[in-house]
């Protein structure tokens, strides 16, 4: 089985067992479980879309050793597990808490694990030859330029009352609405370096 097709793989079980744990939590009788499933449920939709660019992206298309790719997977997919934990953790205890200062703490749980997901992508993209930056960096690029985009167009539409969108939940968004132009934008850059 090639690279690309075991990670498929991974990626498929990984969300098959995260819309299993939604399942459980949509059945749990505790506060908030319906929330959570909800974040269960993106999360699966977005390994989902993960295994589908894996299968949009040519198989000799990264140049990185595989020693560098087998670091970057680890270490994401280790940042990543811990998200999803810290995140649950930070809802469950966000019910219980009432303190300003403390509920800021609880909020930002899930903040250092997304600091090593990033951390992990600016290792891989500094340890890898210059071909491959150039093509991270011109994902990145239309990423960032498509999310600033759609975010200001999205600010004219709320000034003009078209749409409403709470703040907090157009703030969330953003992180993984790059995250996801950037897979999409670099299968496509990808194909052009072919």
């Amino acid at each position: 089985m090639t690279r690309a097709g075991q990670t498929r793989w991974l990626l498929s079980g990984a969300g098959t067992l995260v819309v299993s744990a939604a399942l459980l939590l949509m059945f749990a009788q505790f506060s908030g479980s319906s929330r959570v499933a909800g974040g269960l449920f993106g999360m699966a939709l977005g390994l989902t879309l993960a295994a589908l660019l894996q299968r949009l992206l040519p198989d000799d298309c990264d140049a990185a050793p595989p020693a560098l790719r087998r670091r970057y997977t680890r270490e994401l997919m280790s940042a990543m597990g811990l998200y999803v934990v810290l995140l649950v953790l930070s809802l469950l205890l966000l019910r219980a808490v009432e303190l300003p200062l403390l509920r800021a703490l609880v909020a930002l749980l899930p903040v250092p694990a997304i600091v090593l997901m990033l951390r992990a992508m600016i290792r891989y993209i500094r340890d890898v030859d210059e071909l491959q930056q150039r093509i991270e960096l011109e994902a990145v690029s239309f990423a960032t330029a498509f999310v600033s985009l759609v975010y200001l167009t999205g600010g004219f539409l709320q000034s003009a009352k078209v749409i409403d969108v709470p703040s907090n939940v157009a703030m969330i968004w953003v992180f993984p609405l790059v995250c996801l132009s950037y897979g999409l934008a670099k299968a496509v850059v990808m194909r052009r370096y072919r």
